[in-house]
């Protein structure tokens, strides 16, 4: 994203008060990214390339099912 990181847009929308379920997906593994993102409250974190039940299971997270 051009203007701000996933991490930095999922800090000001938990700050602006939308709890959204987010979900990042990204080339670049980095464990830090990773528990921050967990931290911020993300519904999951993938690192590509992925399988396709990983980014369902991150969807059922995220849905609360």
């Amino acid at each position: 994203m051009p203007t701000m990181s996933g991490l930095e847009m999922q800090a000001h929308l938990r700050a602006q008060g939308n709890g959204v379920p987010l979900i990042f997906i990204t080339a670049l593994p980095d464990a830090g990214a990773r528990t921050r993102a967990f931290a911020g409250g993300a519904s999951g974190f993938l690192t590509k390339p992925f399988d396709k039940d990983s980014l369902i299971n991150c969807i059922d997270s995220a849905l609360g099912r």
